[in-house]
């Protein structure tokens, strides 16, 4: 479609091949939805489970991404479908409620995509379907908060948490060191936790990589480690009881607002010029030392000069941290962060038991560590690895454990992983078909249906029969009523998921189940695509 002008300045449009253009619209839209889901869930359906493989990816810079966490490959997926950025914000949404579960909720979407488009083909209107499985979902949800468990932790008993935390991390690159970075992440959310009100701040655990080392070097800091160093290479590179003086504003001299221009034209001009950016050098640094400050950290740089006069001093001194870095350190420390050198005070400083820079290999790059500070509440966590990708992999996998362990704080039921609770869910889901005499019945039993993809392709991903075994372990379930039977995925002879200890969050579980449904019913409710081109 274009737009013209005859030669009396009058507008007309002219309709380029609009005969040849076919707009869908009714079954044959629905159809191509689902086909669209369906592809974007094919994709991750290969990386669900211990034994899912990896996906690499490639940005438009030629940057290297290798990863098995669904919300990370669907965020650098170029999805230029509409119904498969759907799919993109479902794993998505997962990701920033629940933090884990990004590839199992699209894989559970896929699987109810397919039963519905069996549905249709066999005429029954996509509504009908839509309000089938709500009712399922209420159904499968409720079964879950009876068949879970509760656990009790407490500060000195967390071997629950690190259980659950292990099964998260069993699934990723990392998982050789699972044991070591579960407990990692596990005592780092309960330095921060407030367990009266079960609140976690996630802000508050800072995650820090390095390339170099061992994956196994990784270790967690009760404190802050920050990417710089000291400012000048002869300051102390260990500060004990270190009082902290945290500045926003820089050590140079006042600059006007306004344009100016000064014009030197003898050398006792620019001698008395010297002699006052000496006296602002030296006041600021005084000012400093006067309060008590052992040790500067500055969010602006300073000129020779100054480093120069702090070093003599015998202030040392950080430039150029961050500002996130320095609501950490701040928080840390229990120091106030200060805009101008006139509210510096004593009170406002902030104190830690040992201040240290550290080396790392032969590169030379050095990173500061502030520990034992007076208020614990913020932590990092510092990564090491072969490489970036490592690195990088390595913090998104920290991150899920991060966020079940809080989630865990927030609400400690439990569900048995490996499929256990999909399986239970099916089972209840399809008993209660029969109590619904309409055209729903048929939604709920394929609900049932897809309900059982999420423990076929584990099956399927670890090299096992997935319909032998998948049959195998719900006749199990059936004839033991044991809800923790599951798919034994690394082969360790038991489907008992309690004894392999193998859990996932109530929570997290239920919340798959009912974004999965919601996206679902949105697909199914659209029955025409309308492009800009067709107005």
């Amino acid at each position: 479609m274009a737009l013209a002008f005859d030669e009396y300045g009058r507008p007309f449009i002219i309709l380029r091949e609009q005969e040849s253009k076919s707009r869908l619209r009714g079954l044959d839209a629905q159809k191509a939805n689902i086909a669209a889901g369906v592809a974007v869930s094919r994709i991750l359906r290969t990386s669900l489970g211990p034994k899912g493989m990896d996906k690499m990816l490639q940005s438009p810079d030629g940057d290297i991404t290798i990863t098995n966490d669904g919300a990370t490959i669907l965020e650098q997926m170029d999805v230029d479908n509409q119904i498969g950025k759907l799919m993109v914000e479902l794993s998505r949404s997962q990701d920033y409620e629940i933090g884990d579960g990004t590839t199992g909720v699209v894989v559970l979407a896929g699987a109810l995509l397919q039963q519905s488009e069996k549905l249709l083909e066999r005429g029954i209107h996509p509504i009908r379907v839509a309000e089938g499985f709500e009712i399922s979902s209420r159904i499968a949800v409720d079964h879950l908060e009876k068949i879970a468990h509760k656990f009790d932790f407490s500060a000195t008993n967390i071997e629950p948490l690190v259980q659950t935390c292990m099964t998260t991390l069993s699934s990723k690159i990392v998982n050789r060191c699972k044991r070591s970075l579960a407990e990692i992440a596990v005592k780092s959310v309960m330095a921060v936790a407030d367990l009266e009100r079960k609140d976690v701040n996630l802000d508050l655990i800072k995650v820090e990589g390095k390339v170099g080392g061992k994956l196994e070097d990784t270790e967690l800091i009760y404190g802050i480690v920050v990417d710089k160093d000291m400012s000048h290479p002869q300051m102390p590179k260990q500060i004990e009881d270190a009082k902290i003086a945290i500045l926003t504003c820089p050590f140079e001299p006042p600059k006007p607002k306004t344009k100016h221009k000064v014009d030197i034209d003898t050398v006792e001009k620019f001698q008395t010029l010297r002699k006052q950016e000496q006296k602002y050098f030296d006041d600021m640094v005084q000012r400093c030392k006067d309060v008590g400050a052992t040790l500067v950290i500055c969010q602006w740089g300073f000129d020779d000069e100054a480093n120069h006069l702090l070093m003599h001093r015998n202030l040392p001194a950080v430039r150029w941290v961050g500002g996130v870095e320095l609501e950490l350190i701040a928080i840390a420390t229990g120091g106030r962060i200060v805009p101008r050198f006139q509210e510096l005070t004593p009170e406002k400083l902030g104190k830690a038991g040992l201040v240290r820079e550290k080396a790392f290999g032969t590169t030379k790059d050095r990173m500061l560590y502030i520990e034992h500070c007076a208020n614990s509440k913020a932590v990092t966590v510092f990564i090491r690895g072969g490489n970036k990708m490592m690195i990088e992999e390595t913090k998104r996998s920290i991150h899920d454990a991060l966020c079940v362990a809080r989630n865990l704080i927030r609400n400690n039921s439990i569900v048995y992983g490996g499929g256990a609770a999909e399986i239970s869910c099916s089972i209840a889901v399809e008993a209660a078909a029969d109590k619904y005499p309409g055209v729903e019945q048929y939604a709920i039993r394929a609900f049932a249906d897809a309900l059982d993809s999420v423990p076929m392709a584990l099956a399927e991903n670890s090299g096992l029969q997935p319909i032998e075994t998948l049959s195998a372990v719900k006749a199990q379930q059936i004839k033991e009523n044991n809800h923790c039977c599951g798919i034994d995925c690394n082969d360790t002879g038991t489907n008992n998921m309690r004894e392999q200890n193998v859990f996932e969050t109530l929570i997290g579980k239920q919340q798959q189940i009912l974004l999965a449904t919601q996206v679902v019913k949105m697909i199914l409710k659209i029955d025409d695509v309308i492009s800009p081109s067709d107005y």
